[in-house]
C-alpha cells in the first residue's frame, strides 16, 4: 500500500502543468520544498494554502510536497521550469539557480545582524523581483531560513581549523564549490538527503546549517560543536512560474500574495526565536558552542570572509547587484551608527 501511494504522488508530480494563460476557473497550484512535514516552515506553508482555498472560495487551492520528496532545489527549480511543478519554497540554492544575483547571501559574514539582512532585503526586493520576472517566476514571499552556523565533529576555533574539515556543500552550484576551492576549504557537494550517511561515514566531518533544521534533523548529533557567531542568514522564498501564475485571476492573485505576505511576517518574527530555542536545547544534549567572535581569530575570520565576498563577486554574483546590496550595507550601518 505505501508503495501504491508512492507511487501515485511521483505520476501526480509528473503531470505537466498545461494550459494557456487566461485565467482558469479553479487551479491547484503544486508546490514543493526542502522543508521538513510538521516544520514551522512547512505549517507556515499549510497555513497560507488554507487562507488561498478559504478566500477564493476554492478556486485556488495549495498542494505541498515537503521534505525534499521532489528533490534538491536545483532539481525543483527545474521541475517548475518544465511544468512538472508550479512552485517552490526554495533555498538560496535554488534562487541561485534561477539567477547567480541570489549567490550573494551565501557570501560568508555579509551581513551583521538580521536586522541589517532585512534591510538590505527590503531595499533590494524590486530589483530582485525584477529580476525573477525576467526568469519567468514570480515572488509570491520571502522565507527566513534562520541564521546559518557550522556544526562540525570537532572543535573550530580558528579558520584553519575549518579548511582542516571536510565542509557539506550543496550539489548543482560547481562555481560556489570553486570559490571554497579557492579560498583554501575542502567542499563536498552532496544532495541534502545524503547529509546524514556523508555525516554518519566520515564523508563530511562538517556543515552551515541554522540551528533549528539541525534540531529538527538531529544533524547536531553527529556534529556537536557548533561556531558562533553565525556566518550568513539563510535567505528562502516562495516562487511560483509566470505559466501558472496568468492561470490565476487577477483578484485571485491578490488574495494568495496578501497571504504570501503574512507567512513572510510570521516566519521573520518566529524563525530567530526558534533558532535561540534550539541552541538551548541541543546545548542540553551535549552540543559545545565556541566563540570566536573577539580577539585575533575574529580578524582572522572576517578576513578570510572579505576574500571569500572577493571571490563571489568576480566570478558569481553580479557587480551591479554586489554594490546595490554593499551601498544599502553601508546606508544601514552609517543610519545605527548615530
Amino acid at each position: 500500500m505505501k508503495r501504491l501511494a508512492g507511487a501515485i504522488l511521483v505520476l501526480l508530480m509528473l503531470v505537466p502543468a498545461v494550459g494557456s494563460s487566461r485565467a482558469a476557473d479553479t487551479f491547484t497550484v503544486k508546490l514543493a520544498t526542502l522543508a521538513w512535514d510538521g516544520s514551522p516552515w512547512h505549517k507556515r506553508l499549510q497555513e497560507m494554502g488554507d487562507e488561498w482555498q478559504q478566500k477564493t472560495e476554492g478556486r485556488v487551492r495549495l498542494n505541498i510536497y515537503p521534505g525534499g520528496v521532489a528533490g534538491d532545489d536545483p532539481v525543483l527549480v527545474r521541475k517548475i521550469r518544465v511544468g512538472q511543478l508550479h512552485a517552490g519554497a526554495l533555498t538560496v540554492g535554488g534562487l541561485g539557480e534561477i539567477d547567480p544575483a541570489f549567490s550573494l547571501f551565501a557570501v560568508p559574514m555579509f551581513f551583521d545582524s538580521f536586522e541589517e539582512f532585512t534591510y538590505v532585503l527590503e531595499k533590494m526586493t524590486p530589483v530582485l523581483k525584477e529580476r525573477l520576472d525576467e526568469k519567468g517566476f514570480v515572488l509570491l514571499h520571502w522565507g527566513y531560513g534562520g541564521w546559518v552556523h557550522i556544526f562540525s565533529k570537532r572543535p573550530v576555533r580558528t579558520v584553519d581549523d575549518l579548511k582542516g574539515l571536510k565542509m557539506f556543500t550543496w550539489a548543482g552550484d560547481d562555481s560556489l564549490v570553486q570559490v571554497w576551492k579557492s579560498n583554501g576549504f575542502r567542499p563536498v557537494a552532496l544532495e541534502s538527503t545524503d547529509i546524514l550517511v556523508g555525516l554518519q561515514t566520515g564523508m563530511i566531518e562538517g556543515m552551515p546549517t541554522p540551528p533549528l533544521a539541525a534540531l529538527i534533523s538531529q544533524w547536531f548529533r553527529q556534529t556537536p560543536y557548533m561556531l558562533s557567531p553565525g556566518v550568513t542568514p539563510l535567505v528562502g522564498a516562495t516562487v511560483v512560474s509566470k505559466r501558472a501564475w496568468n492561470q490565476i485571476s487577477e483578484r485571485d492573485q491578490a488574495v494568495i500574495l496578501e497571504a504570501a505576505r503574512a507567512a513572510e511576517s510570521r516566519l521573520a518574527v518566529e524563525i530567530p526565536q526558534k533558532d535561540l530555542e534550539s541552541i538551548e536545547a541541543m546545548k542540553k544534549r551535549g552540543l559545545t558552542v565556541i566563540d570566536v567572535s573577539s580577539g585575533q581569530q575574529a580578524e582572522a575570520w572576517r578576513a578570510t570572509a572579505e576574500s571569500f565576498a572577493s571571490g563571489v563577486r568576480s566570478s558569481i554574483v553580479p557587480a551591479e547587484i554586489f554594490e546595490l546590496a554593499l551601498k544599502y550595507r553601508t546606508e544601514f550601518r552609517s543610519e545605527n551608527s548615530r
